[in-house]
This record gives C-alpha cells, sequence and structure tokens, in this order.
C-alpha cells in the first residue's frame, strides 16, 4: 500500500459568500495520479490551489507527508518550504520574460540557497528530461506554446517536490503542442511522479490516471478507477457530464 503523499478533510471555501468548495475529503496516494475532471466553475482549480495554499481554505485540513499545513483557519508558517514540496505547473506557464529557459529553471533552486553550478547542472538536466535541452538559451517569447509550457514542467521539478499539481496545462496549447506536453506528462507519470491534475483531457486521464474525481458544484460527486468513473459511471450528475462532453468533442 503506497503512504499518503496529500491528504485533505472536510475542505470548503467561499468567495463573495458563494461556496465554491463543500466539505471536500481525498486522499492522494504516493506514485500515483489523480485527474479531476469537472465543468467550468465546478471547483476544480480552486480545490487544485488550496493544495499549496494559493487559496487558503475557509474550514477544514489539508496534509502534507504526514503534516499538517492547514486546519482550521491555521495556516503553515513556512510557505515556500511547502511550495518546494508541492509544485504546480499553471495554465499560462507563467515564465520570467526577461530570463532564458536555464534561468527560469534555476531560479527557484538559486532562490532556495543551491549553489550556482549545482543549480545549473540540475536545469540542463531537467530540459533535457523534457526534450529542450537545444532551448536552454531561449527567451519564453522564441518558444512555442508547448515549449514554454515544458519549461515550467522542468521549473516546477527543480525543487524535487513530493507532489506535481497541473492546472490544465494544455488548455491554452495547439493540439500538436498538447502532444508533446502530454508526452512529458506521461513519461513523469512512467517514472513514478505523484500527481494531481484538473484537465478536460479526459482520454488522457483515462489512459495515465490511477483515481478519477469528478467534482460539480463544489463537491466530489463521484471518484474511483478510471475505467470505472469515465466508463461505468455509478452517479446521474457524472453520466450527464461525460455525455455533454461526449457530444462537444463529437
Amino acid at each position: 500500500m503506497t503512504s499518503e503523499v496529500l491528504t485533505i478533510k472536510g475542505l470548503s471555501k467561499s468567495f463573495s459568500g458563494r461556496l465554491v468548495l463543500d466539505d471536500v475529503s481525498l486522499s492522494v496516494h504516493s506514485g500515483t495520479i489523480t485527474a479531476i475532471i469537472g465543468q467550468s466553475g465546478g471547483g476544480k482549480t480552486t480545490l487544485l490551489r488550496c493544495l499549496n495554499l494559493l487559496e487558503q481554505p475557509d474550514r477544514g485540513r489539508i496534509d502534507v507527508n504526514g503534516t499538517p499545513i492547514f486546519e482550521d483557519g491555521v495556516v503553515c508558517r513556512d510557505l515556500p518550504k511547502l511550495r518546494r514540496s508541492v509544485g504546480m505547473v499553471f495554465q499560462r506557464f507563467n515564465l520570467f520574460p526577461h530570463l532564458t529557459a536555464v534561468e527560469n529553471v534555476m531560479l527557484a533552486p538559486l532562490d532556495a540557497g543551491v549553489a550556482e553550478d549545482e543549480a545549473l547542472r540540475r536545469a540542463v538536466e531537467l530540459l533535457r528530461r523534457v526534450r529542450l535541452a537545444h532551448r536552454a538559451t531561449a527567451y519564453p517569447e522564441q518558444m512555442s506554446g508547448g515549449e514554454q509550457q515544458r519549461v515550467a514542467i522542468a521549473r516546477a521539478l527543480a525543487l524535487k517536490p513530493s507532489v506535481l499539481l497541473f492546472d490544465e496545462p494544455t488548455s491554452s496549447l495547439d493540439p500538436e503542442s498538447t502532444g508533446e506536453v502530454l508526452k512529458v506528462m506521461q513519461e513523469l507519470a512512467a517514472d513514478g511522479m505523484t500527481m494531481v491534475l484538473v484537465t478536460h483531457e479526459l482520454a488522457f486521464a483515462g489512459d495515465v490516471a490511477h483515481h478519477v474525481v469528478f467534482v460539480d458544484g463544489g463537491r466530489i460527486v463521484e471518484e474511483g478507477e478510471p475505467r470505472q468513473v469515465l466508463g461505468s459511471p455509478r452517479e446521474q450528475r457524472t453520466r450527464e457530464f461525460l455525455t455533454h462532453f461526449s457530444r462537444e468533442g463529437s
């Protein structure tokens, strides 16, 4: 049995009086991929952002590697340390435009006190891992969207996180770039990287995820193995979502 990297219990979050997350509980085990699916506005991204406290929940509890980082309004004191353990890859890349690819990847390790030569070695190794070593000296504006997203993945890996969060990493990419990014994520999955991803790529979720979570109206409606949730959902709301999704894609 794999150990739990993330444990969420009774998590709730409101914005301007509107309940966005409602009593959400979830466990993420080491070396597994959890895919969170659902319609826009259902709470998926808010849930993801709560996991490294980019958004602070109103109540509930979050544990990372067995250590509480949030409990009913009390937040961990060392957010930089938390974010070294829980990396994040955003929809829009968020690269620094004045830095080259290798400099973007080096930045966080340097800020964490890693020696410059070691940070450089690690950055080049990670760019090679995402098949972008040849673009190390390119600036973001000189790269395609898919290349920028792969640099963002390398940057998130630079601090050797316990878990990597992905917020719809292919939503702003063309089909070719989407394929490039998904291939890198498949390779990370094969290497045993613990990942939680919010995605609209249901076929990809079905191929790589160990656990699929359908979120709707701020609640987890259904969760389980991909073949069960995506192939034979128990809940009527899940069936409605999948039917609507397949119609939109056809």
